[in-house]
């Protein structure tokens, strides 16, 4: 069987269905297939006894409001899936709790909040912590101005109107913070949401934590009332109503490619897809490694300098006792050792020193997510190597028991909570089941680590370098794209990829 697509999406990540929507609503014959039964990859959710419990999402950032729109909620503006989802907005930014400081910090929604917030912990920092909003909003701006040019900026525009931006391009999170002037525990709270990108302030570009941290200060975060896996339906709903075609329990087992850059896919079923355009929602690792007879040597040895970044371990507990009865008072947590982020990412290479985790109870966003009387809460941590993989099978599910219990010791020992007889559902994913579930190496669920050399900024500058020395006709949208890991970064992603595909289509004719 030989079917003709003007592009094929290969899997319904975020990115995917961000970039199938683009694709479609361009005119153009499209396919998106996806090897599991439902849609989303990470951005689902998934039923124990009573309890509906969040595949991943923590909270969505850079949404805001129809009267304050982020540039995500622009996005799906654009995209047509805004009003098919209900929003919930997330009480405040976030709890920082740190053994070594000594550090307990509650951090509000809003620039201005945060920063009378700031002094009210660090008296005398209000100055820096607002150079830093200031400085992060140009950030912000100067990647908007990039997307809607596709990359392709103009230099001189840049200096004239992002100079700030381009001076602090190159530099890391703690070498800007040190000129910026903040105090050491004002840094120290301000660094809370380090691990959401996974590398240490150290080896993080500055402008790819100052635009993550913008955006979820500046208008807050919401959350889709049905968990993340609305808003894939809303994108698959999407896709079909204008025209595009979606097919679920389908592999992409091969990408076809000749002398002219991609041909075709053949699908599991022996389904022969004549396209010239690809658009990948999975790692490059598994595309070149797994996908391609004969990939170019340049893509594949500039896929094997990246690092792979944070290996997923996750938690779900469903409790018989409202947050109230509990002791659970804030929506999110971040729980550290050291607020040193280089020092707590060394930590985090073993299973046995690993402590760190980033805590939700969702019942705080939205009262009714469960049953009355009850809680939903999410305990997440990453691992910096593939300690995992030491583990043998006989101590699989010890090693999940161990590292679930220190969890759970750990949030009642520095929140005051109690949680141990109160647990009715428990559910536990390990590196290994993210690796079965998506297809991940090694379980990453962080795609490639925004190391100095290869952070936001020079993926958003090599983005037609990268194309040119890749496959023709191929294209990347996931954690593993130009925009890296992260909820909002993949669906703009997808959104470049696709709209990078509709122009390559309409030059080739």
């Amino acid at each position: 069987m030989k079917v003709k697509y003007d592009a094929v999406v290969i899997g319904s990540g975020n990115g995917g269905l961000a970039a199938a929507v683009r694709l479609a609503q361009a005119g153009m014959k499209t396919l998106l297939v996806e090897k599991h039964n439902l849609p989303g990859g990470f951005a689902t959710s998934f039923r124990r006894g009573r309890f509906e419990f969040e595949a991943s999402l923590h909270e969505l950032n850079d949404f805001g409001t129809a009267e304050n729109a982020g540039d995500l909620r622009v996005l799906f503006d654009e995209l047509g899936v805004t009003d098919k989802i209900e929003w919930l907005p997330i009480p405040d930014a976030y709890r920082v709790i740190s053994r070594a400081e000594k550090l307990d910090a509650t951090m509000p929604f809003g620039v201005e909040a945060f920063i009378r917030k700031m002094e009210g912990y660090v008296p005398g920092s209000a100055k820096a912590t607002r150079r830093f909003f200031d400085l992060a909003e140009e950030v912000r701006l100067a990647q908007a101005y990039s997307n809607s040019v596709n990359g392709k900026t103009d230099s001189k525009y840049m200096v004239e109107h992002f100079g700030n931006f381009v001076r602090c391009g190159s530099y890391s999170v703690n070498e800007v913070f040190k000129v910026i002037g903040l105090p050491k525990k004002a840094k120290d709270i301000l660094s809370a949401y380090w691990c959401y990108l996974g590398a240490d302030l150290d080896d993080m570009s500055f402008v790819h934590y100052a635009s993550m941290v913008n955006r979820y200060i500046l208008r807050g975060a919401m959350m889709p009332k049905s968990r993340s896996h609305e808003m894939s339906l809303a994108f698959v709903e999407r896709i079909l109503g204008l025209g595009g075609d979606v097919l679920m329990n389908t592999e992409a087992v091969k990408i076809v490619t000749g002398k002219d850059g991609v041909e075709g896919v053949i699908l599991d079923d022996g389904t022969q897809i004549e396209t010239r355009h690809v658009v990948a929602n999975c790692s490059p690792h598994v595309v070149y490694g797994k996908l391609m007879d004969a990939p170019p040597e340049r893509a594949v040895r500039a896929t094997n300098a990246r690092k792979l970044s944070g290996r997923g371990f996750c938690m779900f507990l469903g409790l018989d006792a409202s947050p109230d009865e509990l002791g659970i008072v804030n929506h999110n947590y971040f729980l550290y050792d050291t607020m040193d982020s280089v020092a707590q990412y060394e930590k985090m290479r073993t299973i046995k020193d690993n402590d760190v985790q980033a805590t939700v109870c969702l019942n705080r966003a939205d009262p009714g997510c469960s049953p009355k009387g009850t809680t939903m809460m999410y305990f997440t941590t990453l691992y910096m190597s593939d300690d995992w993989a030491n583990v043998s099978p006989q101590d699989y599910f010890r090693t999940k028991d161990y590292v679930a219990n220190k969890m759970i010791d750990r949030f009642e020992q520095d929140t005051g909570a109690k949680l141990r007889g109160h647990i009715e559902e428990i559910s536990v994913a390990t590196p290994m089941t993210y690796a079965r579930y998506c297809g991940h190496p090694q379980g990453v669920i962080y795609g490639y680590e925004s190391q100095y050399w290869d952070g936001l900024m020079p993926r958003l500058q090599m983005m037609n370098e990268d194309y040119e020395n890749g496959v023709r006709g191929l294209r990347f949208a996931s954690g593993y794209a130009m925009r890296l890991s992260g909820y909002s970064s993949a669906y703009h992603a997808g959104d470049i990829a696709g709209r990078q595909t509709v122009g390559d289509i309409k030059r080739e004719g």
